[in-house]
């Protein structure tokens, strides 16, 4: 009789230790999935944490609708996992909130213009699906004021929103350049743009696209305050998970992805059915589930991702509606291009 060796013998004991695990009905978190979709299919609807209302990313009209590049997202998670991209529904949130409301599951996903950090990560338990929007912190100042520069605000009272990255990039980076400040923080961005107004402060700080929006909203004109080209942070800004429901974050990432590759692909809201039913291109046809794609492998149907597009866009209908060119805000795409076009935007393979 062979002796077995000792990788036979390992293979032995590993069998034995999965069929103990089985029996007492233990699995590793790693593999455990979460009860996010189950909640979700059961409540019919995907509710999401969003901003209060900034133009471009989370903004209510007067008829109650919610539109913007954060409110699209989650309304793309809704047709990927019910079918219906109106299955979404917003929670309004001041940014010290948004955590707790997450952790605590009376959200399933943030999409409220949060840094992806190591220390959130980490130290509050929670996981990003990935970059939606890279942006920068920067500042605004009033417009021949006597600040038209960073070295400018040495001194200077400078508004900014409490519970954001911003605080720390402030102080890190004034105490790197040997610069003094006093720091004037409010609960929520219209609290310091109005405390900004009035001229509580010299500066208003935060993401390079925030400012933008509340220059346009500013009553005396946008032209009357300047955005410095200076910014002193990467704030890359993403969806928000909870930790340890791997299913629900696989997901939310793969619609992520599944908007980028569609705007890779030239599949778009006006023509993604007929690109569906004549492609040819085995991996084209997986992708958009003419033949069977990746959408089983996630508990969703087959045609998942034409569900996406058909009702938001690809990612560049999306920036384009709500930042870019078809928006006031006629933000320039820099780093949230496609990797093609020299920027950021890039989906691994959808095999």
């Amino acid at each position: 009789m062979p002796v077995p060796t000792s990788h036979a013998i390992f293979r032995k004991l590993l069998m034995v230790f999965w069929s103990a695990v089985a029996a007492m009905g233990v699995l590793p978190a790693a593999v455990s999935a979460g009860d996010t979709l189950a909640r979700v299919r059961s409540a019919g609807v995907v509710r999401c944490g969003v901003n209060q209302g900034l133009v471009g990313f989370a903004v209510k009209d007067g008829a109650g609708r919610w539109s913007g590049m954060d409110v699209d997202f989650c309304r793309a998670v809704a047709a990927a996992v019910l079918g219906d991209a109106e299955k979404a529904v917003f929670t309004p949130l001041i940014a010290s909130a948004r955590f707790p409301v997450l952790k605590s599951k009376q959200i399933d996903l943030l999409v409220r213009r949060t840094t992806w950090t190591f220390g959130r990560e980490a130290g509050l338990q929670v996981v990003f699906a990935g970059t939606l929007y890279y942006d920068g912190q920067g500042f605004m100042v009033p417009r021949g004021g006597a600040a038209q520069t960073l070295p400018d605000l040495d001194g200077a009272a400078i508004c900014l929103v409490k519970g954001t990255t911003h605080e720390q990039n402030l102080d890190d980076y004034f105490k790197a350049h040997g610069l003094t400040y006093r720091p004037l923080a409010g609960e929520s961005t219209s609290a310091v743009m109005q405390a900004y107004l009035k001229g509580d402060c010299t500066a208003l700080t935060g993401d390079a696209s925030a400012l933008a929006a509340l220059r346009m909203e500013a009553p005396d004109g946008a032209a009357a305050h300047v955005i410095l080209p200076a910014m002193i942070s990467k704030e890359p800004l993403g969806p928000v998970v909870t930790r340890g429901d791997e299913e629900w974050f696989t997901i939310v990432k793969w619609v992520l992805f599944a908007l980028i590759e569609a705007e890779e692909r030239g599949v778009t809201r006006a023509n993604v059915r007929q690109v569906q039913e004549a492609a040819d291109d085995p991996a084209l046809a997986a992708f958009l589930g003419k033949t069977s794609g990746p959408g089983k492998a996630l508990g969703l149907s087959a045609d998942w991702v034409a569900r996406i597009v058909e009702s938001v866009g690809n990612y560049a209908e999306i920036y384009d509606r709500n930042l870019g060119c078809q928006s006031p805000l006629r933000l320039d795409r820099g780093l949230n291009r496609l990797w093609n076009d020299g920027g950021l935007m890039y989906s691994p393979p959808f095999r």
